[in-house]
């Protein structure tokens, strides 16, 4: 059974790039230009793992993170948080929130499907 992955990241060209990846490695993926529509998409439509960028319009991905695990369906749904941000501060946040890891872009793709076994 394929297994799917949200990735919610405002930059089209990055959604792009680790869809690309994610597909090569024969995961399904959805697409989320931002946190409110990730979790508009997620209270109708499980999928297996969330892939966020921190900083976005409307939602960023710690405040994705802290209402997804609100949902019973995604209690225990790895939620990753691939970004720019590498400070220790803002893991912290991220981990309160109820992120499984944190990814620093740019990605390399072996890493992150290293990841996602890791975490599925």
């Amino acid at each position: 059974m394929q297994r799917t992955i949200m990735t919610v990241d405002d930059s089209t060209s990055m959604r792009q790039m680790v869809k690309a990846t994610l597909i090569s490695a024969g995961y399904g993926v959805v697409e989320a230009a931002d946190g409110q529509e990730a979790l508009d998409y997620a209270r109708e439509n499980p999928v297996d793992l969330v892939i966020a960028d921190v900083n976005m319009p409307r939602m960023d991905g710690i405040t994705l993170v802290s209402e997804l695990r609100l949902l019973p369906a995604y209690r225990l749904i790895p939620l990753l948080l691939l970004t720019t941000e590498s400070s220790m501060e803002k893991k912290m946040e991220g981990k309160k929130a109820g992120a499984t890891g944190w990814l620093v872009k740019p990605f390399h793709p072996a890493q992150l499907l290293a990841t996602l076994a890791r975490v599925l």
